[in-house]
């Protein structure tokens, strides 16, 4: 289990991260969001030693982190790094060496890798050769090929088209049926709310958000109202608690509310000659909660 305890970091007078503490257990995932500068990858930096905290540690089941526990570490960084003279082959080879695995280890899985991230290349293939996504794969595959125990993955979806992305969520999956714990930052939110059991917001460095993606959404209230009945936009605007009444393209309202409560009288009204196709109330979307916490306008 991965622990990180009450840690700081400034940098002269500007303080990076500040009292941040969570927990990752055996195959856990959690989302680590903010924007950018909130910190998170001086997180990152910080639990792989890369950084000494002013204040706080980081520990690995309970033990200070080590050379060993680093062998069992996969990290893609925000700023990807491979080499374009080299073939596909021997970079998987020789970050794999990095973490303390053979050659003889690690040959034979290069091409079951390969062929589950669809790598368009030939393992002989310099990677200067590979499109710009086959490079992406190729050092995501670098990160994952050693059977990491903890995982870390800096903004991993970006530029990633929806055919990819879903190939690495896939990957992060597999890991984490396997018992890895993972923690993954990104500016999608879609992306956080699919695979995340919990996660945290840094805003300037500090917690804003702590727990679990349901509780979190749960926390805001049902203020999200999906609707399809006979009464009208103008009916709808009429009730005590409504902010805005917007439509979908496919003709079913959406009512925005200022509290829970205030769902129950449309329903009522909504309801009173009987069946209607849809009534559902739910909570703020995770992208809806980040902008709302950071500020839409800063975002």
């Amino acid at each position: 289990m991965l622990e990180v305890k009450n840690i700081k970091k400034t940098f002269g007078s500007l303080t990076a991260v500040d009292d941040l503490e969570f927990n990752i257990k055996p195959g856990e995932i959690m989302g680590l969001i903010g924007q950018n500068g909130a910190g998170k990858t001086t997180t990152f930096r910080i639990i792989l030693n890369l950084l000494t905290p002013d204040n706080g540690h980081v520990l690995w089941n309970n033990k200070y982190l080590t050379t060993e526990t680093f062998n069992k570490i996969g990290y893609l960084p925000e700023e990807r790094g491979l080499y374009p003279k080299v073939t596909i082959e021997n970079q998987l080879l020789y970050f794999a060496q990095l973490r303390g695995k053979k050659k003889s280890e690690i040959k034979p899985l290069i091409d079951h890798w390969l062929e589950k991230f669809d790598v368009k290349g030939k393992k002989t293939d310099k990677v200067k050769t590979l499109s710009k996504g086959n490079q992406q794969k190729v050092q995501l595959i670098s990160t994952l090929i050693h059977q990491p125990e903890l995982i870390i993955l800096d903004e991993p979806f970006s530029g990633l088209d929806p055919v990819n992305a879903e190939l690495l969520e896939d990957g992060i999956r597999e890991a984490q049926a396997n018992g890895a714990s993972i923690i993954f930052s990104s500016h999608n939110m879609n992306n956080v709310e699919e695979l995340c059991h919990s996660l945290i917001m840094l805003k300037d460095g500090r917690p804003v958000l702590n727990g679990t993606v349901k509780d979190i959404r749960q926390q805001f209230g049902r203020t999200k109202l999906f609707l399809e009945s006979d009464l009208s936009h103008e009916d709808l605007k009429q009730f005590p608690g409504v902010k805005q009444v917007e439509k979908t393209s496919d003709n079913i309202d959406i009512v925005y509310l200022t509290d829970t409560e205030d769902g129950k009288l449309i329903f009522n009204e909504a309801t009173k000659n009987g069946y209607i196709p849809t009534f559902s109330q739910q909570p703020p979307t995770l992208e809806e909660i980040f902008k709302r916490m950071a500020g839409e306008n800063n975002e």
